[in-house]
């Protein structure tokens, strides 16, 4: 997919938000549209009222995103087009007309990795605090904006603290100081994003299920890909939602679907009685710091 055939990309917002940023880095002259939540932004792309979809998809501190994950297993049939990797840093920020009595912060809001990712900070510094989860960190800093004469605060980024205005009272609160988010560009077509400087990586994620009632059916799938020395970067499981011990595994192979040991990974899974499903080969991204 050329740049210039892009138009409308879907994001979770609002603006300023991490997915924001790493979007506008990515899609700097395109028409950005947020949505509140994860889904609506799948459902927009799915639906054709936008082009692609940016949104997160794996936290290096709080892990997977299991929404995002959940719902392209079961709800859309999209594939991941493109990586963005960002840099997290988190701030705590207060309105203006607060920020001599940000000592006394009485609530807290940001969305729930954020305080997690915050979670020593929060608890040594603002223990009594209440803490508010909020779908996304930039939300939670136009709640901020948006009442002067409340002593609250939000965690969130840089931006959102010059967009709406806000004073960063304690900088860089988070607890672990490599932390970064991998964002995914989702599309209804199996493509490569390209003219776009990617960092070389190519990657391709399976999602797939085991057969019932085998044993060793795990240990036979990592050998499809070991015997073939293709390098899975990533395997975890999701609950399937049909029952306790019911479970379908996501991985992360770094190899293009297209070569032929890939192929022949995939036509031995089907022979095992895996059920699998590709979202596609694509490349590696990063957001400048």
């Amino acid at each position: 997919m050329k740049e210039k055939e892009l138009n409308k990309i879907a994001y979770l917002g609002p603006e300023a938000s991490f997915t924001y940023l790493a979007t506008k880095s990515l899609f700097p002259n395109e028409t950005l549209i947020p949505y509140t939540t994860i889904p609506e932004c799948i459902e927009a792309v799915s639906s054709e009222k936008v082009d692609l979809a940016v949104v997160p998809l794996e936290n290096a501190i709080e892990g997977t995103v299991p929404l995002t994950i959940d719902y392209l297993y079961h709800e859309a049939e999209l594939f991941i087009v493109a990586e963005v990797l960002s840099k997290i840093q988190q701030h705590l920020m207060v309105h203006k007309a607060q920020k001599d009595n940000w000592h006394n912060i009485e609530e807290i809001y940001s969305h729930p990795h954020a305080l997690a990712q915050c979670h020593k900070y929060l608890f040594y510094r603002f223990s009594k605090v209440p803490l508010h989860q909020f779908s996304s960190t930039s939300a939670a800093a136009k709640l901020v904006s948006e009442n002067p004469d409340r002593c609250i605060a939000a965690v969130g980024n840089t931006s959102s603290a010059e967009k709406y205005n806000l004073e960063i009272v304690e900088k860089n609160i988070h607890d672990f100081h490599f932390n970064h988010t991998r964002f995914v560009v989702l599309s209804k077509k199996n493509i490569r994003l390209q003219g776009k400087e990617s960092e070389g990586k190519t990657k391709t994620t399976v999602m797939l299920t085991l057969p019932e009632n085998v044993s060793g059916a795990l240990h036979q799938v990592l050998s499809v890909y070991a015997w073939r020395k293709l390098d899975l970067s990533k395997i975890e499981s999701r609950p399937l939602k049909t029952g306790l011990g019911d479970y379908f595994f996501i991985m992360d192979i770094l190899a293009d679907e297209n070569e032929p040991m890939m192929k022949g990974a995939f036509e031995e899974l089907k022979a095992l009685g895996c059920t699998v499903k590709s979202l596609g080969t694509y490349d590696t991204y990063l957001t400048p710091e």
